[in-house]
Order: C-alpha cells, then structure tokens, then sequence
C-alpha cells in the first residue's frame, strides 16, 4: 500500500478517534450536568418533616415559582421562608454571607485574600455580632427559626443538591462544605446592603486625587450643586437657595495646611480603590448616581379613588435576583402570628422587604447619605500603632483577624481602629509596596480610617418585621424609626386612602465640614457630635399635590441638618413628576405601568437644540451626516430599543464626554455619562468657549460647537462601522444589551463554567437616567451595568389587581423553568398578578408542598 494512502487512513483514524473521545467527554458533560442539575432542583409537591416545626406549613407556588406560605405560628412561618430560601437559592445565600463575613477565601482560595482583608477591615460581621446581643427577644426568635428552615434544609441536601455550583466547585475546592446557618449571616446581609448602596466615600476620594491635576474650581464644576430646576422630594416646604452653602473648607485644609503631605497622602486615597473594586466585581458597580425610583398617588388622582403605590429599585445586573418574591401568611392573624403580607425578600433576611400587607404598602428608594467620612490620622512615626488626638499619641484598638484560605495555610491579619474607626489604608498592596525614599513614609506617618453609621450596631433587623405588620401610619413610622442603615426614601399608602413619605436613617452631625473631602482625624474639629434625631427627619402625610415622587433626589429645599452634598440630580424625578403632574384625567394602573417603562431622554432637551442648529448651518455636510441629522428631527427622545435615533444620540454622548473631557481627567475618573454629567454638561454648554471644550493635546483651542460637530462626525462613523450605512437600520437595543452573570462561577473566565450559569444578551431599553434605568457605562460599552431590578405596583383598592415583576427570575438553580423566565417580560415592561387572596392564589397554583412535624 502506498505510503501517501497509509498516512491518509492513519490520520482519518486518529480523527475519527477524536471525533469519538470528544463525543464521549460531551456526553459524559452533559450526563453530569443533567445528573447534578436535577438532583438540585427543589421539591415542591408532596410533604416532607421538619425538625422543630410546631405545626403543618402549607407552602403553595405559583405558576411563577413564587410561593405562598401559610403558617399557623409565627415561628413555623419563618422557619418555612428559611427553608424555601434554601431550596431556591443557597449558592446565593452561601457566597453573600461569606462577603459579609470577609470568608471568601474559604470557598476560592488564595485569589480572594485580598477582598477578604478589606471585608474583616471593615468588621461588618463583628458589629452584627454585637446586634445579636442588643436584640430583645421576639427578633432573636425570628432570625433562630429562619436559621433553623435553613439547616433544616442543609440537614438532607449537600454538594451538588444544593446547586450545580457546588458540583463545579468541587473541582476547585474539594473540601468545601457549607457550613450550618446563623443569625450572624442573616444580619452581615444588611451590612453589605448598606455598603453597596452608600459607598459616597468614593466621591471623597475621587475629588481630592482630582485635585492633584485640577484647581478647587475646576473639581466643584464636575461636582454641581443640585440644580433649581428640577423637583424635589417634598416641594411643599419653603424654598432655600441649596449649595450646601458651598463651605469647601475641608478642600481648602488638603491645598494649604497639609500641602507637604498631600503628595503622600493622595497616593493613600488611590490605593483604598484597588480593593473596593475587588469588591464591586462581586455586588456590582454601585455608588452615588445610581438609585432607584418609588412614587405614591393619592386616590383623589387615580381612577380607583384610592391610591396606587409604584416602585422599582435599581441594582447591578445579578444571577439570579438579588430578589425573590414571595407571600407570608398566618392562617389566622393574632398578637403571636400577625403578619399577612407578600412582595420582595432578601434570600437570607427574613420578612418581606419591599411589598404590601393587608392593609398598607411600602415602597423604598436610596436617599444615598453622606455617611462615611475618611479622617486623615497622624501616626506616631516611632510606633504604628498610635495615632495623634490633640496633641498627644493614643493607642490604637489592635483586632487580629485569621483568614482561612483554601488549599493553602492560614493568613493572620491586624485590623487597626483609631477613634473613627478602621484604618483603610493597611490594606492596600500598593500603599505597603511604596518606596522607603518617600518624603513622608505613608505607613508610618499617615493613615487613612473611615468613620461610617454602619459600623456602629444597627436595629435594621427590627425594621422588617415591624413594617410586615404595620397597619397604619402610626404603625409604619415606628417601624420606620428602626431603618437605620442603610437610610431610606419610604413611601407609604394604605386602604383607607392615605399616602405618606419617611425619611429614616442615621445622619450625623459634624462639628464643622461638610463630608466632600478627607478631614484631620488629629482634632476635635470636625467630629461628628451625633445624629440627627428621628422625629427631625423630613415626612409627609397627605400632602396637598396628591402625590409624592422620590428617585434619590433632593428631598426639601429648606432643611437645617447636612444629608448630602452629592444628590442625585432629579431627572428621573423630573420625568415622573411631569408625567403624574400633566395628567389630564385621573391614573389608572396601566398609566403607572407606562410611567414605570417610560424611555424618555432629558439629556436630548439640552443637546438636540445646539445639535440641530451646528448641524444644519454647515454648507459642506458630508450627505452620510446630514442623512444621520434627520433621525433627529422629529425624534420623541424615547431611547426604545429599535430606534435609529436613541443608537445615535447615545453613541453621540459617549463622543461627547470623551472629547471634552478624556485629556484633562485621569482614566480611573472618565465620566460615566450618568445624572452627574448631565448636569456638568448643561452648566458648560452655556459657556461656549469653557476650558472644558479645548482638547489640549492639540495645538489649536476647541470651543464648544467644534467639540459637538467632531462628537457627532465620531458617533456616525461609529454606527455605520458596527450597524451598517443605513441610518434607519440603526438601532439602540442591539447596542445595549444586557447579559445575566453569576456572580462567581459565572466570572471565572472559563466559557464553558460560564455557560453553564449565564444568559443573555438580551437586547434593552432606556439608559441609566430614563424612568426605566437601564444604565451603561460611557467610559466602558454599552452593556447594561444597572437595572430596575423589580418592578411593582400596588393597587390600595384591591389588593388582588397588584403587579409585579423581576428579574431574570425566582429560581437560581441553573437551567431551571423559573431561572429566566421572567426576563422577557421585564424588558418589554410586562408584569406578572402579585396573588393575595387565597382563593385567587388556589386557581394559580402550580405545586403544593406540605412541610409537616417530625413527631
């Protein structure tokens, strides 16, 4: 036989062969997969004992996978949400408490030492221990027998059925085992809540490195005080001139009385944001900007004549949920059992956190506080671990931490306390690698500690049960009272008729300053001298417009006490009011559904004005421009996802930020093109020849209209290189897409473990500053970051009318029915019926399940 043939057969044989082990390993993957994937999903038909129940739990889930819990005790009705959560969603419930707890590095190993220093120097979960022992009685029963559901459930499930993420995670982390469920993580919850929704000493630190490049002047113009133009929270007070009465003194101390420090001091500041982002990797990139949206309309303006009560909350894109639906109920409503409510959990918090009760409905929103303040301390240079207070050297407050670590020893932390509270600057890599020439030697001299209410014991655990079965005002407001940290705009209505809002929190009250920029720790002077008191907060029942709208925006304009300078700047807030205010007839529920999906850009109404008129006044317009400039004629600014406008002005914006600003900021700093440079732009677009405008890598100076033509010259270019030359084939939504991504697993950077857990891209709507806040980031693509992460509306005059939605759906078992099933209708604006009464929960049941004593 030839010896070209024999080779020929051999190399189809070995082929051939290839072809079959690849069949074989595919096939034995997806064995594994379906095997593990199946055994993890729940059971939910038939009956199973439970240890510790006190009597039967009737749990029935909707043809939503939402379930509906009918207990007869309060005990067995938490103890029952437990064990649900953990059906459902343990993988979630595991990884979020070792984030609370700074323990990530036993699930993945040595690459998490780094966050998890950062987590232990925060202590969230030190001061939740403290919380268990603050708490009366009533609360530590609930928080035991949600524990209890849980470990109930860990009893009879390990390994991959729990989730197919153990089954994955075997391979990287053989020993793991999760281990029992506490009330210790059911608390550290709302402690990395309060941190993903109230990270404002970032603002800190990002105006005082600007400073190393920008004058004071220039800085305070990227950070605007909140516009006199659009709303605030409750207009029905007096009105103020609000600068925050522009007491920038803090800045003034940075560039005078610690001038030789500051080039020591900014790197300082730089180094904290090397772990926050470690972090912001697995929460999500929140921060001041992004918020949510909640607005309450008296009856005398809906179409029921009672109120109708909306809310949204904007989170980072998450898989699964951060939310999941679901009702409590006692069977019969005593002192001992008096919840009968339904809407929005946090798998691993008890209660219900967003929803309705049987008689009133509540709704929330982030106020975004300033509530942090980092403190420059002055260290002892022959002893570390003092710091100066008035002139003399304290001790520190010295707490060893020890990390377990995957696969590896041991590593022994010391988290340093000065009176403010923990040293962020010990745990950055980059601040303990500086050279020893250094004029000032960082780790010696100087520190960087944060002060912030959530790290002082919180009642928020209290909160929740309380709102659960509130039944009044009265009721709501002293529930309220406990909603410390993280502080929330609540707003409220009930079946009588009334609406209200409460803004509860701990806000503190500083000595001097007003929390934009580091202050001395070394004196008293800007201490915080305490809170302000609850019965001071701002309120309102029943106010005379009939409604009241909150989107982290300013809340009152005349106020004696400091919430913020850094608000969220109104335009979501505006968008709402008109809507609402402009009304010609009375709102019905699919009004506030419109309301609630409503695209409509405000950024257009400053720029489309400038834009039209550059445009059409050039007599050399290449054609491909001016056939782009016609999308913007008679475009509604609705960013919808197949319109050829929205895709064009909002590639035109991410130009237009880039070229105005990208020489002058460094690029840690670009603008992200939310609410904030809206408002910068607005201001700088009335100064046509601004310094912003000139690009100083080019020998000429821009002015404004050159920076606007070659912005949009970019944007055209851009959409014909990626969309084709056809304007009227451009479209928004294939741009901005959306993808689901497991926070863990689903990051790993190995596409087959991603595909296992991750969906999308779905194409979407809106833009971060629209009504329905599909937010992307303009200094990275236009892949949505940020999300109304539920959608809910509430119908006071029945109950049973209410909607709902989230996303991308209840379960976070992946491959599951209910894994995303819900996200079709989320981006179309489409709801679910929120169930309530038992007889409309009956026709819509899908599954059963009994959990019944162990006797």
């Amino acid at each position: 036989m030839p010896i070209r043939r024999t080779r020929k057969l051999h190399l189809l044989k070995v082929i051939k062969n290839f072809v079959i082990l690849l069949l074989v390993l595919v096939l034995l993957l997806l064995g594994f997969i379906t095997y593990n994937v199946r055994q993890s999903f729940p059971v939910e038909n038939g009956a199973i004992a439970l240890g510790g129940l006190k009597a039967e739990v009737t749990v029935q889930r909707d043809r939503w996978g939402v379930p509906h819990i009918y207990a007869a005790n309060s005990h067995d009705l938490f103890m029952a949400q437990g064990y649900i959560h953990a059906q459902d969603r343990f993988w979630q419930m595991d990884f979020w408490r070792h984030i609370g707890s700074g323990r990530l590095s036993e699930m993945f190993g040595s690459s998490q030492i780094a966050t998890d220093k950062y987590l232990r120097t925060m202590g969230w979960a030190r001061i939740a221990q403290q919380e268990i022992a603050q708490v009366n009685a009533e609360m530590k029963a609930y928080l035991q027998a949600y524990a209890d559901g849980v470990n109930a459930y860990l009893a009879d499930h390990q390994g991959s059925k729990l989730s197919l993420e153990y089954a994955v995670l075997k391979f990287l982390n053989p020993g793991y085992k999760p281990e029992p469920w506490q009330m210790l993580h059911s608390l550290t919850w709302g402690k990395v809540m309060a941190y993903d929704l109230g990270r404002n000493f970032e603002r800190e630190i990002e105006r005082t490195i600007l400073l190393k490049t920008l004058t004071l002047a220039q800085v305070e113009e990227l950070f605007p005080p909140y516009p006199q133009d659009l709303p605030v929270i409750l207009p029905d007070r007096q009105k103020k001139q609000t600068g925050e009465e522009n007491n920038f003194d803090e800045t003034e101390l940075i560039a005078s009385s610690i001038q030789d420090a500051k080039a020591a001091i900014t790197p300082a500041l730089e180094s904290i944001t090397q772990p926050m982002l470690a972090v912001e990797k697995l929460i999500g990139s929140r921060g001041i900007g992004i918020g949510s949206n909640n607005w309450v309309i008296s009856g005398k303006l809906t179409t029921t004549g009672k109120p109708i009560l909306a809310n949204d909350p904007h989170l980072a894109v998450q898989m699964p949920s951060i939310w999941y639906e679901v009702g409590l109920h006692c069977t019969t409503k005593t002192a001992e059992c008096p919840f009968n409510v339904t809407g929005f959990s946090f798998a691993g918090m008890l209660g219900v956190i967003i929803g309705h009760s049987d008689r009133i409905a509540w709704g929330v929103t982030n106020v975004e506080p300033d509530v942090m303040d980092l403190y420059i301390e002055k260290i002892n240079p022959n002893n570390p671990n003092q710091y100066e207070v008035n002139g003399k050297w304290v001790d520190m407050q010295l707490v060893q931490e020890t990390i377990q670590v995957a696969g590896s020893q041991p590593i022994l932390q010391t988290v340093r306390y000065t009176r403010h509270g923990p040293i962020l600057s010990d745990v950055s890599p980059k601040l303990q690698q500086l050279p020893g020439n250094q004029v000032i030697e960082i780790p010696q001299q100087y520190a960087v500690a944060l002060r912030w209410t959530a790290l002082e014991p919180s009642t928020l655990g209290y909160a929740i049960p309380l709102l659960n079965r509130a039944q009044n005002w009265e009721d709501f407001r002293a529930a309220a009272k406990n909603y410390d940290v993280p502080a929330q705009n609540l707003v409220y209505a009930d079946i009588d008729g009334n609406i209200g809002y409460q803004m509860p929190g701990k806000f503190p009250i500083r000595a001097k300053g007003n929390g934009r920029y580091p202050v001395p720790g070394w004196t008293d002077e800007y201490e915080w001298l305490g809170y302000i008191d609850f019965e001071q907060l701002p309120k309102s029942f029943n106010p005379p417009q009939g409604y009241i709208a909150t989107a982290n925006n300013l809340v009152q304009n005349k106020y004696p006490y400091l919430i913020t300078t850094d608000w969220v700047y109104g335009y979501r807030a505006q968008r709402i009011v008109e809507m609402i205010s402009q009304a010609n007839e009375p709102l019905s529920l699919l009004d506030v559904e419109t309301i609630q999906g409503d695209n409509r850009n405000l950024n257009a109404r400053n720029l489309l004005p400038l834009l039209k008129n550059i445009d059409l006044n050039q007599q050399n317009l290449q054609p491909n421009l001016a056939s782009a400039k016609k999308l913007l004629i008679d475009w509604d600014m609705q960013l919808e996802m197949p319109s050829p406008a929205a895709a064009l002005f909002e590639v035109f914006w991410k130009h237009l930020l880039a070229d105005t600003f990208h020489d002058q900021l460094p690029q840690d700093y670009f603008p992200n093109g939310g609410d904030r440079w809206y408002e910068v732009v607005k201001n700088i677009i009335k100064q046509p020849n601004s310094s912003w405008w000139d690009n100083r890598n080019t020998p000429k100076v821009e002015n404004r209209d050159q920076i606007l033509r070659q912005a949009f010259t970019e944007a055209v270019n851009e959409l014909e290189k990626i969309q084709g030359k056809d304007p009227k084939s451009w479209n928004w939504g294939d741009l901005h897409r959306i993808t689901f991504r497991n926070a863990t697993l689903g990051k790993s950077g190995v596409g087959a473990i991603e595909a296992l857990f991750n969906r999308g891209a779905f194409a979407t709507a809106g833009n971060g500053e629209t009504v329905n806040a599909n937010r992307w980031k303009a200094s990275q693509s236009f892949e949505v970051t940020d999300i109304p992460s539920l959608r809910m509306i509430i119908d006071l005059k029945n109950l049973d009318n209410s909607l709902a939605i989230h996303a991308p759906g209840q379960s976070g078992h992946a491959f599951h029915k209910h894994y995303t099933d819900m996200v079709d209708s989320w981006r179309k604006i489409a709801y679910h019926p929120m169930l309530w009464q038992q007889d409309n929960v009956n026709v819509n049941t899908a599954a059963t399940l009994k959990l019944r004593t162990s006797k």
